[in-house]
C-alpha cells in the first residue's frame, strides 16, 4: 500500500471512531480482494472503501468506484458475512479523502 492510502486509511479509521463507530477490521485480506475497513455503526455492520488523492484533476477519489468495483465489494462483502456467521444488515460506505499538498 502505498504511503497516501496508508494515510488516507489512518485518516478514515479517525473519523469512523470519532462518529461512534467501532473498527472491527483493517485490511481484510481474501484471494479476491481486500476490504479496507468493516466497522460496526450500531447494528449494522458497514463495509469501507477508502478513496485517497492529493487533487481532482482526475476526478473525485469516490468516482473511481465503479460498477465493477462495486460488484466486487459486494462479493467480499458476503464472503466475510458468510465466513463469521454475521446475519446483521449491512452497508457500504465510501470515505473520499483529498490530502492537499503543503
Amino acid at each position: 500500500m502505498s504511503a497516501l492510502g496508508k494515510s488516507g486509511e489512518e485518516l478514515a479509521s479517525h473519523f469512523l471512531k470519532k462518529k461512534g463507530y467501532r473498527i472491527i477490521e483493517r485490511n481484510y485480506k481474501t484471494p479476491i480482494g481486500e476490504i479496507d475497513i468493516i466497522a460496526q455503526d450500531g447494528d449494522i455492520t458497514v463495509f469501507v472503501e477508502v478513496k485517497t488523492r492529493t487533487d481532482i484533476s482526475f476526478g473525485y477519489p469516490f468516482e473511481s468506484v465503479h460498477a465493477k468495483k462495486q460488484h466486487k465489494l459486494k462479493n467480499l462483502a458476503l464472503l466475510y458475512m458468510k465466513k463469521k456467521r454475521i446475519q446483521s444488515p449491512a452497508r457500504f460506505d465510501v470515505l473520499s479523502i483529498i490530502l492537499r499538498k503543503n
